[in-house]
């Protein structure tokens, strides 16, 4: 049957899910998210519950992208600790099943905010449910490593350094034309890029909001999603994440909060959510902030480009989607120029 990065081999998986995931029955029907760009991600309902399966694209992929397997064993790690989950059930790293690596794990139920000003809910829950996302970034970053054996999940040293180099390379080899922005913005990170300062922690690597599931009944976080570019590195970069996102437009693309009146809605300025974040860490307070979010913009900029590519190549996860959200480099370039110029 056809299997692409659309759709699934249902009697392969069903076999597949008999063989690997206790208590699992079949009747299988599977159905895509059509939110996300990365890897594809589907519902499966079957008579012994519901699960959701994240596959690596097919086709040809950018070397260490998508990598189901890390956020496997992310996932399956921080299982007891305060970062909350979902249940991981199995892991198919053999390409022969589906044509590519993908991980089955519990479909954890709640309501997911695309839009950070959170429509429909008045301003004393929106503040709660942002402080909630404080709470959950600190307890990430705050993770024993060797504890939950993830002492190994990324080089140390300099991670700005190393993710600066991995991320050029990265756009270099999904670029499709010249953004002067964008090679502006990679020649400043080279040449600024801080020294080792010794905070070493698990990052998220794209925390922000959307990545979220919380209770349906609460502001409680349910579950952390989408750990595809997860390691161990400096957490700063998580927190300048949150920023950068809050500094594109509201809406559906940007999903931002410039121009809002966060004030009347119940949300924290950036000033407030940082210092809150500090107090959770013992920290005293963040000198040259700007260079982590100039450094965010970038690699979301990367990000987007690849997508770009990968829609162009054909293999995206939602092709339309992704040459739309393409056409933002150049802004995202530019916007980690006018934080560079901060610091």
């Amino acid at each position: 049957m056809k299997n692409d990065a659309q759709t699934l081999d249902i009697e392969a998986v069903t076999t597949w899910m008999q063989a690997h995931v206790p208590g699992f029955a079949g009747d299988l029907t599977a159905q895509k998210f059509q939110t996300g760009q990365s890897n594809p991600t589907f519902r499966l309902q079957s008579s012994s519950g519901t699960y959701v399966l994240r596959r690596k694209p097919p086709g040809k992929l950018l070397k260490s992208a998508h990598a189901v397997d890390r956020e496997f064993r992310v996932q399956q790690a921080l299982a007891a600790t305060d970062v909350p989950v979902a249940r991981m059930y199995a892991l198919c790293e053999d390409d022969s099943i589906i044509g590519s690596a993908f991980y089955v794990m519990d479909c954890v139920e709640g309501r997911n905010f695309d839009d950070p000003t959170m429509p429909g809910l008045d301003a004393a829950t929106r503040g709660v449910v942002i402080d909630e996302m404080n709470r959950v970034l600190a307890a990430i970053h705050s993770v024993d490593l060797a504890q939950v054996g993830l002492s190994d999940y990324g080089p140390e040293g300099n991670y700005y350094r190393r993710q600066i180099d991995r991320w050029s390379k990265q756009y270099r080899a999904s670029e499709t034309e010249t953004i002067p922005q964008m090679d502006e913005l990679i020649a400043w990170l080279d040449a600024n890029a801080p020294g080792d300062d010794g905070l070493r922690t698990l990052v998220h690597g794209d925390y922000r909001i959307d990545n979220m599931l919380f209770s349906k009944a609460g502001p409680e976080c349910v579950a952390v999603l989408d750990w595809e570019l997860s390691t161990t590195g400096h957490p700063f970069a998580d927190l300048a994440a949150v920023i950068m996102q809050w500094q594109n437009p509201p809406g559906a693309d940007g999903r931002g909060l410039a121009g809002v009146d966060r004030k009347a809605l119940g949300l924290p300025t950036d000033e407030a959510f940082i210092a809150a974040y500090c107090d959770r860490m013992g920290l005293p307070g963040i000198p040259r902030f700007g260079f982590y979010l100039a450094f965010c913009f970038f690699r979301m900029a990367a990000i987007l480009q690849g997508v770009k590519k990968r829609a162009l190549d054909g293999n995206a996860s939602n092709p339309e989607r992704g040459l739309k959200m393409g056409v933002y480099v150049p802004q995202f370039a530019q916007a980690g120029l006018k934080a560079a110029a901060d610091v």
